[in-house]
């Protein structure tokens, strides 16, 4: 079978433009809402400066807006929101603490339920806060056995990834394949119409995780291994013979290349406290409260000619450093953290919260850069703060919504709404899945009950959605238009057909999962789904066959996000927990894409072929 002509000239330029959204949805120098909006951008100048027309009718380049008032965007929102209910109000709390008394008893049992819970919460809910209620599980366990966190971290944020996938609202993804399909009339998906699939393969998979994936890793070091406090607070005496007599602060800590920070200073024979102003002179007798690392302490103490005492008596082997009640802790910056997009000094964070912030992992590694300019580091949905605080601080900042916090125990806030969260959720899925109302109307009747019964309040509402999402999401629907619109989705099909003459159907299929699979863990898996939804339904056409089956390929495809901590948002909060290194993914992700992608084509096959 030859390659097809080339399309018109409207469908090549759409085609380039989706190549070239795909690069800049890669670019990470780019905020992926700027690359969203720029691609929206150029395909409405497209339309507007070149008309369109489609069997005589112009094609108005305006529809291209009618992404941000699809009912898959206004689902996700809503589903965001409710998401952000749940974990908010504390409701998966039980869940947590009854999980963590299961490990004390059988490990190997629990890894397994741990698994499953992790995939069926998250067929329901984002699995950003079900990783999030997680983690500090598995991180507790390890620490309190001294026993290795790798082989549980991984495999747990898999699962819950693999259990996105099994109803159409278990991510994003799922969402917007079900809507275009339903959109192009192809067919129309109900909450859980490819469960039986969706299941199946769920259960290989989770097997897999449970039984093979843990022996495929290595032992790694987590990056917050105990939660020993690293910052310790002293006091330097300025005694007679010392350098500093008679200096200004300012003077002081040019001395220390700025690092030197000081609380207060104690003067005189009550220790009355003094502010540190630049221009306030050191006398004989003074004693400066520091808070820093103890290598970093023990060089001020030499630089400044002082002594460095902890309490009342000097530091030495019988006096070491205090640290009081201080523990370390890591803040997860998600969709609706409040800082996110933010630098620490813009937020006011250290000082609103009282705690000191280490250090700043980004794609699991920590960032390169110097303590001082942390505080002036734009922070990115994803991050993860390594702080430290005195535990009541660390558990006041628990009970405050919006922050996920992991430090190793896993105590969780509950509140009182919790009950209502956890209905409210359980309405919208039931009365979607029996039919009563659309997914999209249920969820926001949901977010109306929530708001209506003080769960949320309409700030708390606005920082649980996402502009990155929701730009992807307007971004994908524009482009899936201009492609079918034009023909360029045609056009690919006819190509992919021809590239696969000779195949039978089901090889097509299997086919086209594999290609979306490649995909989705080099580009957004929204964008993949949406560019493939439109080719999946033309190569059916082109085959005479159902466009379900194909379809399906195409959703299951774009969810096979395992291979790269990159391909999803979990993948590197997982990393950063675990100390895992990008070869731990492709070494358990490859083998579980290979499977997933073998277990759902026989299933498609079997079931719909």
């Amino acid at each position: 079978m030859s390659i097809p002509d080339l399309p018109n000239n409207h469908a090549l330029a759409a085609l380039f433009i989706t190549v070239l959204a795909l690069y800049l949805f890669r670019r990470e120098d780019t905020p992926l809402e700027t690359s969203s909006l720029a691609v929206i951008t150029i395909l409405c100048l497209l339309f507007a400066l070149f008309p369109f027309y489609v069997d005589g009718n112009h094609f108005e380049p305006s529809s291209l807006f009618f992404g941000f008032g699809h009912e898959a965007l206004i689902t996700v929102c809503s589903l965001m929101i409710i998401g952000h209910g749940i974990v908010s109000t504390g409701a998966l709390e039980p869940i947590g603490r009854y999980l963590a008394k299961l490990w004390k008893i059988s490990p190997s049992l629990s890894l397994l339920l741990t698994l499953i819970l992790g995939g069926g919460l998250s067929a329901f809910i984002n699995n950003t806060p079900v990783v999030v209620l997680l983690l500090p599980i598995l991180i507790n366990v390890s620490l309190r056995t001294q026993t290795d966190s790798s082989p549980m971290l991984l495999p747990m944020g898999l699962a819950t990834l693999v259990g996105g996938m099994t109803t159409t609202i278990g991510t994003s993804t799922n969402l917007l394949v079900v809507s275009i399909a339903k959109n192009m009339g192809a067919v129309e998906f109900g909450l859980f119409d490819f469960i039986q699939p969706a299941l199946i393969a769920s259960a290989v998979a989770v097997f897999y995780l449970w039984l093979i994936a843990p022996k495929l890793l290595p032992n790694r070091t987590p990056s917050m291994p105990d939660t020993s406090p690293r910052l310790f607070s002293a006091y330097l005496n300025i005694n007679e013979e010392s350098d500093v007599n008679d200096k200004t602060i300012a003077e002081i800590i040019k001395l220390t290349d700025g690092q030197l920070k000081i609380e207060c200073i104690q003067r005189g024979p009550d220790y009355r406290n003094i502010i540190p102003l630049p221009d306030t002179v050191l006398v004989t007798g003074d004693r400066l409260k520091v808070h820093d690392y103890p290598d970093r302490l023990k060089e001020f103490e030499t630089v400044l000619g002082a002594t460095l005492f902890s309490g009342l008596h000097k530091v030495d082997e019988e006096h070491p450093l205090k640290a009081d009640k201080q523990t370390l802790a890591e803040i997860v910056i998600i969709a609706g953290s409040g800082i996110e997009g933010q630098t620490l000094q813009q937020a006011n964070f250290i000082r609103k919260y009282a705690i000191s912030v280490i250090a700043l992992h980004r794609a699991g590694k920590a960032m390169e850069t110097g303590r001082n300019s942390i505080g002036n580091t734009r922070l990115k949905i994803g991050d993860v703060l390594l702080v430290q605080g005195e535990t009541e601080q660390i558990d006041l900042l628990k009970a405050k919504q919006g922050m996920l916090i992991i430090d190793g125990a896993e105590s969780l806030p509950q509140t009182s709404k919790a009950p209502v969260a956890l209905g409210t959720l359980l309405a919208v899925v039931v009365s979607s899945a029996l039919g009563i109302l659309p997914i999209e109307i249920s969820s926001v009747c949901g977010v109306l009950i929530l708001l209506l019964t003080k769960c949320l309040n309409w700030e708390e509402a606005a920082s649980a959605l996402s502009t990155q999402v929701i730009l992807i999401v307007a971004a994908s629907l524009a482009l899936g238009s201009a492609m079918m619109t034009t023909g360029g989705a045609e056009y690919i099909a006819q190509v992919f057909v021809a590239l696969s003459y000779g195949l039978p159907p089901g090889g097509i299929l299997s086919a086209l999962m594999l290609l979306l699979a490649i995909l989705t863990n080099i580009v957004s898996n929204n964008a993949a789904a949406v560019i493939g939804t439109p080719i999946a339904i033309s190569v059916a056409s082109q085959l005479n066959l159902s466009p379900e089956p194909f379809i399906l390929a195409v959703l299951f495809g774009a969810n096979l996000s395992y291979a790269t901590p990159m391909a999803y948002k979990t993948n590197l909060l997982v990393m950063n927990a675990g100390g895992y290194q990008f070869s731990d993914f492709m070494r358990v992700g490859i083998p579980l894409i290979l499977l997933m992608w073998i277990t759902l084509s026989l299933l498609l096959n079997w079931l719909y072929l």
